[in-house]
């Protein structure tokens, strides 16, 4: 899987986040679909915008645990690939179906990650943000989407607890 193809998918599952203590929607009308379709390189539609909303509460609940890997079935009903003969041997293309060819990456960029580095796609381990990562530490152990946001709200938290708690 490329790197693209991980962005793809992380930058996905991460357009619903909280800030402020306000869920938001990166995805939430056509336009705002159209600028991400346009950026992470998919084809631009109303159609393949509408099957992005659908998958990605599906790729959340997966990565949460909340939902089986069945639940993406239906988003790639219709994939396949062909091989053919190039200079350097047998290449392989990707027969993607119109309208929801960003989805399918998508499905098939997690499926791809939960093969070649199990474990290490997860949410943020702050239960007030709904974010997610991809844990490229050594020992795996990566919990927050981001150390100077979530990691440093959730130690502080630790820390007031535990004086308070003293007290």
């Amino acid at each position: 899987m490329s790197e693209a193809e991980e962005i793809l998918l992380l930058d996905l599952l991460n357009t619903t986040p909280v800030i402020n203590g306000v869920p938001r929607d990166d995805l939430a009308d056509a336009e705002a679909g159209r600028r991400w379709l346009a950026a992470h390189g998919g084809p631009v539609s109303e159609e393949e915008w509408r099957e992005l909303r659908d998958v990605r509460p599906v790729l959340q609940d997966v990565v949460r645990g909340d939902a089986p890997p069945s639940a993406l079935a239906r988003f790639v009903t219709g994939v396949s690939r062909r091989a053919s003969f190039a200079d350097e041997g047998i290449e392989w293309t990707l027969d993607l179906p119109d309208g929801r060819s960003t989805a399918v990456r998508a499905v098939l960029a997690w499926d791809a990650l939960r093969v070649s580095a199990p474990g290490r796609l997860r949410p943020c381990a702050n239960t007030e943000c709904r974010l997610f990562l991809i844990d490229r530490s050594r020992p795996n152990n990566a919990r927050w989407c981001s150390m100077t946001v979530c990691g440093n709200r959730m130690k502080a938290r630790r820390h007031y607890q535990r004086t308070r708690t003293a007290d």
